[in-house]
């Protein structure tokens, strides 16, 4: 029987998950605020560009603006970015039944990251994150199930969004538990064509993506970088090393250790290529960064758990106010060819 399931955004990420669930046989609906994207896929269908080149178009599937049209779902994806999140509080329980299951796929660590946690800062909320608990009150920490993203991709045009590159879905409970429900979610995603295991630390995998979304996604930001770009030239791949050296001191005085080394997760990120980063891509489109989830909440758990974060703290800096001055001026950053 086919799973109700709820995509609120069907940007890159929202649209590659929804429609690969919509075309194994799952019940797929969006939550899409802008309009052009949301009456294209009404019409057409989504498509999606796969790395290979194949394209994929999933029919039958609807969006709307409101959160009450799709109805109380069985599983509900929050695929918008972290700073986009308190926007959805008002409406969001309207897709909620008794047992609705929400899956988070944001980069960065999330506002959820101390829910369930057991450990000296259990239930601690994250200002940087949820300032005021809005989010936390309004969702449930027993519906969540963590899921760590790691295909990039990139809104290509109205109702069609491309996978760049990657397709893991890794999940775990907040409280490192094994349930019938994170199986169940597991093998959705893999019947998607997802590869999907399950996790008993779903944060040692969080810190590992985010370790290089901290450094990456705002060094881009701030020098139309790309990933390549970023490793290969010397100052800019010693920076990012330097920020991921004090997230890795914070993370430690947290309980997590990297199954990586810097050099590797460097490596791996100069072999996608001359890829932008979603950070970015949200610079050249003129739309708020996650500056708090990538970067900002990292400088507040180093105040947390009292580790220096010198290099991180500089970027952070310079990203708010490249966001400010963008939101200020309400302009996008685009590098203009000379001549």
């Amino acid at each position: 029987m086919a799973m109700k399931v709820c995509v609120v955004g069907a940007g890159a990420i929202g649209g590659l998950l929804g429609g690969k669930l919509a075309l194994s046989g799952e019940s797929v609906s969006f939550i899409e605020k802008h309009a052009a994207h949301r009456e294209a896929i009404n019409k057409n269908g989504l498509t999606i560009r796969m790395p290979g080149g194949e394209e994929l178009v999933a029919k039958g599937v609807k969006a709307s603006e409101d959160m009450g049209e799709p109805g109380p779902q069985d599983v509900v994806v929050i695929a918008v970015k972290a700073h986009q999140i308190s926007a959805l509080v008002p409406g969001i329980r309207k897709l909620f039944g008794k047992d609705t299951i929400v899956v988070t796929v944001q980069n960065g660590i999330p506002w959820w990251y101390f829910r369930r946690h057991g450990g000296p800062f259990d239930g601690k909320r994250l200002e940087s994150l949820d300032p005021g608990g809005a989010i936390d009150a309004s969702i449930e920490a027993e519906r969540i199930i963590g899921c760590v993203v790691y295909p990039a991709g990139e809104v290509v045009g109205p109702g069609v969004v491309k996978c760049v590159e990657g397709d893991r879905f890794p999940v775990g409970e907040l409280d490192g538990s094994k349930s019938n429900r994170l199986e169940m979610i597991s093998q959705m995603l893999i019947a998607a064509g997802f590869k999907s295991f399950v996790l008993d630390n779903i944060r040692s995998e969080i810190w590992l993506k985010a370790w290089g979304n901290l450094s990456f996604n705002p060094i881009s930001a701030l020098t139309h970088g790309t990933l390549e770009g970023i490793c290969r030239f010397p100052l800019t791949r010693a920076l990012a090393a330097h920020m991921m050296e004090e997230a890795q001191a914070v993370a430690s005085k947290l309980g997590i250790s990297f199954r990586h080394t810097i050099e590797k997760r460097i490596a791996g990120a100069e072999a996608v290529g001359p890829h932008k980063t979603s950070m970015l891509q949200d610079v050249e489109a003129g739309r708020g960064l996650e500056v708090e989830a990538l970067v900002g909440v990292v400088v507040e758990l180093g105040r947390l758990t009292e580790t220096p974060t010198p290099h991180i703290d500089a970027v952070y800096a310079c990203s708010k106010l490249l966001d400010k001055v963008m939101a200020d001026e309400h302009a996008a950053i685009v590098p203009r060819p000379l001549g």
